[in-house]
């Protein structure tokens, strides 16, 4: 079942009201019931694969944590890791292996369950936390089930952690109308980045990266930053509707998304982009390779094979790899090059147009990193997005050709668009609804900041937003969300 769906907008009421009428003790069983109904809805067989990583996991847990010795401990975590990762390699992997060794393919099609890749490492982490000795294994396998299944973050995230959200599924919790009430307006948001601002992109997107050969110049690049923009909106928008879904049922699940298009650094990036996976792999990859406490070329070894684990973690293809392989070389050089303060020249005393031009500097410098950043980021992506490496690098190579004639540089890719001037102006006014939101959420909870408001100024708001959503999503609206293939 997919958020943006009849299906859910039904499933979700029903499942809100009578989980909370539901007698304490039993709610965990209704809604590890509904997680099941919500996963199965998709394709019933899916439901095999979860309970035989549940399973498993739980049973290898406990068996470890009353291991009567360091290597018997070291051998159940063992297993768990070979079985997690060889069925995972063996759903997604197999049929790219076997075609860069040019090995034939199998009679049978092994299909991949939606959501796999991510309770896979949610699991995994659960049992190396629990490995070193950071929390208890769980005892009551129906919580330790829904600690799997729970369906808002089931198919797509954010990855939670055993020690912050079992706690919170074996709590005896009363409804509180403020957790609902942040929850929905949540929720709304992310309606709002995936129905109207993806949904407005993804035709686009997908025309220009589905027919690169009918493309040339400008349009590569309006293309680019509009899939950082669709992607971002997507997969941020799903994260949204899943964290405010949670808080309907007074569960908080971690933040995954905090305006990472404003970032100054590929580092700084990546600590606001699909945070939940960026610090599983910090934990559980980078830090256990020796992190940064190693010699410099092992660092740099140690920061290029996570990226590039991470790339391939998203897909199955030489692309994924690059794009990977890409933010690491980003984040060697960053580490390499990186500034330690000592260089600085020393400010004069008492000095106003010093400080005014050290001021303005300071702000020229920052413009310049941000734009810098966000070019790069969408250099990457253009790997990401691409179907194959030859378009890729049509994209990359064509992207400024007939820039010496700039005017017509810039009418061709109007003409490639193929658009009005009125809609280009009807799909930049959600985009840069979205950019002030990101910008306003960098100092302040923006939902949280409009709910304090008296109620003649926050219901205005609520009503151009809803009215945004209908208006902006007439066109465009895209079924699937983008990250549902990882």
């Amino acid at each position: 079942m997919i958020f943006n769906s009849m299906a859910f907008a039904i499933f979700l009421p029903i499942t809100f009201v009578l989980y909370w009428i539901c007698p304490a003790k039993y709610r965990y069983i209704f809604l590890l019931a509904a997680s099941f109904y919500f996963y199965m809805y998709l394709d019933a067989s899916y439901i095999l694969f979860l309970l035989s990583t549940a399973v498993v996991t739980f049973s290898l847990a406990i068996a470890l944590q009353t291991a009567k010795t360091p290597s018997l401990k070291k051998a159940y975590l063992l297993i768990g890791v070979l079985l997690l990762i060889g069925i995972l390699a063996l759903l997604k992997y197999m049929g790219f292996f076997l075609e860069i060794t040019g090995l034939p393919s199998p009679m049978i099609q092994l299909m991949l369950p939606v959501g796999i890749s991510f309770y896979t490492f949610q699991t995994l982490g659960y049992l190396i936390d629990v490995y070193r000795g950071k929390y208890c294994a769980e005892r009551h396998f129906g919580y330790y089930c829904l600690f799997v299944s729970f369906f808002p973050q089931l198919l797509s995230g954010p990855i939670a952690r055993g020690d912050a959200l079992l706690p919170q599924l074996k709590e005896v919790r009363t409804f509180d109308a403020a957790k609902a009430s942040y929850g929905l307006k949540l929720m709304a948001v992310g309606y709002f980045k995936k129905l109207v601002v993806a949904g407005l992109l993804t035709p686009t997107v997908d025309n220009i990266h589905g027919n690169p050969e009918n493309y040339i110049g400008f349009v590569y690049i309006i293309a680019t930053i509009m899939f950082a923009l669709q992607i971002y909106c997507d997969f941020s928008g799903y994260t949204d509707i899943a964290i405010g879904c949670a808080a309907l049922f007074g569960i908080r699940l971690s933040e995954n998304f905090k305006s990472p298009y404003f970032s100054h650094s590929i580092r700084e990036f990546w600590s606001r982009w699909h945070i939940s996976l960026s610090n599983w792999f910090r934990d559980y990859v980078y830090i256990p390779l020796g992190g940064n406490r190693v010699s410099k070329f092992r660092h740099t070894i140690n920061l290029m094979l996570t990226f590039l684990i991470s790339g391939l973690w998203h897909g199955a293809g030489i692309n994924y790899i690059l794009w990977g392989g890409i933010h690491g070389i980003y984040q060697v050089a960053e580490v390499t090059f990186k500034t330690n303060g000592k260089n600085k020249p020393a400010l004069l005393p008492n000095s106003s147009s010093n400080d005014s031009q050290e001021k303005a500097g300071g702000k020229l410098r920052k413009a310049f990193s941000l734009a810098a950043t966000f070019f790069a980021v969408c250099f990457a992506w253009v790997f990401f997005r691409a179907e194959t490496l030859s378009d890729a690098w049509r994209i990359l190579s064509l992207s400024f050709y007939g820039i010496d004639n700039f005017s017509e540089y810039l009418k061709t890719a109007v003409i490639c668009l193929d658009m009005s001037y009125e809609y280009m102006v009807y799909l930049c006014i959600p985009v840069l609804l979205l950019i002030l939101y990101d910008y306003a959420s960098l100092k302040t909870n923006v939902i949280q900041y409009i709910s304090s408001k008296k109620i003649w100024v926050r219901y205005p708001v609520y009503i151009f937003f809803i009215l945004a959503i209908l208006l902006f999503s007439e066109k465009g609206i895209s079924t699937e969300f983008y990250y549902f293939q990882f």
